[in-house]
Parts: C-alpha cells; sequence; structure tokens
C-alpha cells in the first residue's frame, strides 16, 4: 500500500504538473504564430507600401505609350519620307516596335488580363496601318495618312480603348 500511496501522490503532482505544462506550451505556440503573422503583415504591408509607387509608374509610361502609338499622334509626328505608301507604314510600325520594346519591362507591373489588352492595342494599331497600306484605293503615304485618319472618325483608336481600360483599373486602386 506504501507503494500505491506514493504512485498516486507522485500523479496528483505530476499530472497537474503535465497539464499545465501543456496548457502553457500551446499559449506560447500560439503566441509565437500570432507574432509571426503580424511579423508577415507589416513586410507584406511594407513592401506594397514600396511597390505602389513603381506600379503607378508604370501605368503612367503604359499610357504614355498607348498615346504615342495612337494613329492620330503618330501621324502628326512621324511624317512620310517619300511618297511610298509602303515605306511609310514600315516608317510607322518601326516607331510603334521601338516605343514597344521602350516599355516591355512594365509588364512585370501590370496584370496579365492588362499587358493582353497592351498588346492588343499596338496589334491593332499595326493592323490598321498595314490594311490601309495595302489598300487599293490609296495611292500613296499622303493617301494613306488621310485614309487612316477618316477610318479614326468613324472608329475608335486601339489605343484610346486600351487607356480608358487602365484608368478604370488604375481606380480600382483607390
Amino acid at each position: 500500500m506504501m507503494i500505491e500511496d506514493k504512485l498516486l501522490e507522485i500523479a496528483a503532482y505530476t499530472i497537474p504538473a503535465l497539464i499545465t505544462g501543456g496548457v502553457v506550451f500551446i499559449m506560447i505556440q500560439k503566441n509565437y504564430s500570432n507574432e509571426e503573422s503580424k511579423r508577415k503583415f507589416e513586410l507584406l504591408r511594407e513592401n506594397q507600401k514600396q511597390a505602389l509607387p513603381i506600379r503607378f509608374q508604370a501605368y503612367e509610361r503604359i499610357v504614355l505609350f498607348l498615346e504615342r502609338i495612337n494613329p492620330t499622334q503618330l501621324i502628326i509626328r512621324v511624317e512620310p519620307i517619300g511618297s511610298s505608301k509602303s515605306d511609310y507604314a514600315s516608317l510607322l510600325i518601326q516607331h510603334i516596335q521601338s516605343e514597344f520594346e521602350h516599355n516591355l519591362t512594365q509588364q512585370i507591373y501590370l496584370n496579365t488580363k492588362t499587358w493582353d489588352i497592351v498588346l492588343k492595342a499596338k496589334n491593332s494599331t499595326i493592323h490598321l496601318i498595314r490594311k490601309n497600306a495595302l489598300s487599293q484605293d490609296v495611292a500613296d503615304a499622303f493617301k494613306m495618312r488621310e485614309a487612316i485618319m477618316i477610318e479614326l472618325t468613324e472608329t475608335e483608336a486601339p489605343s484610346n480603348i486600351a487607356i480608358h481600360y487602365l484608368k478604370d483599373e488604375f481606380k480600382s486602386f483607390f
């Protein structure tokens, strides 16, 4: 009986100590987990605070790119060197490609859908130029400029559509 009494006495002290130790361990784990979550949240918030101005700048540069490839602006800025409509179309497309390559890195700051819309605007503008260059109704580079301008009075420029989309997406940041 004495051994049983000693075992019961040891158990009476050990079991509550183990329970208390387990509760303390669980509380420490939860506290550590909460602190780690807070640190991760603060780090993420700090990174976003630093990245947001860069993303805003990317949107600004893409809008500038789209404005520069707007056929109306492009035709005013880039005059034909000669009367060949195919040479003029190549010159305009070269300007678009140059602008595009200059802004190519901005895609890492835009989501995939937005970048796709920018690409579609670029490609649609090139298609518009090529279509008018291949038209039988267009005799030379000067007539091609007129034909593009007339077409843009009937339809909206692809770059304008993309700019409207970017503006709407930009507003979603606020």
